[in-house]
């Protein structure tokens, strides 16, 4: 098979339904996101690996009120483009119930599967120091 541009469209609607999804409560949707075997790490949260869709969607539903009540995805990059294999790099931001607000990039590999292309991995990375921290207090770039 040959990546197209509709491949591209599915795969970028794919990645920003992801919002909508968990913004609506319909954790059983996101079966239509992720293949049944997800890693979805959020080591960067301070939280293991989960794995498996049943698993992500009982960390949803154990989050409760703790969710975001706004999930914003943006700036989706295709890379490592193959036929049946991408990896997407995005950023999100969350809003919380009390305003507050996080920034995180969403680093997923993507498979085409008979149901169509789904999220096989995602890492989560929470940003909290502004350049990556490659830029310390004297003003300096590091490497």
């Amino acid at each position: 098979m040959t990546f197209t541009a509709d491949d591209r469209i599915a795969i970028t609607d794919l990645i920003a339904l992801h919002g909508h999804l968990c913004d609506d409560g319909d954790l059983e949707g996101l079966r239509e996101l992720f293949t049944p075997d997800v890693v979805y790490d959020v080591s960067s949260f301070g939280g293991e690996p989960i794995h498996g869709i049943d698993a992500l969607i009982q960390a949803g539903i154990d989050l409760g009120e703790g969710n975001p009540v706004g999930h914003h995805v943006t700036n989706i990059v295709l890379t490592g483009i193959a036929d049946d294999r991408v990896t997407a790099r995005s950023k999100g931001i969350g809003i919380s119930a009390d305003g507050g607000c996080a920034s995180l990039t969403y680093d997923d590999t993507i498979v085409r599967t008979p149901g169509g292309w789904r999220i096989s991995c995602r890492v989560a990375v929470v940003r909290r120091t502004p350049l990556n921290e490659k830029f310390d207090r004297s003003g300096s770039f590091t490497k």
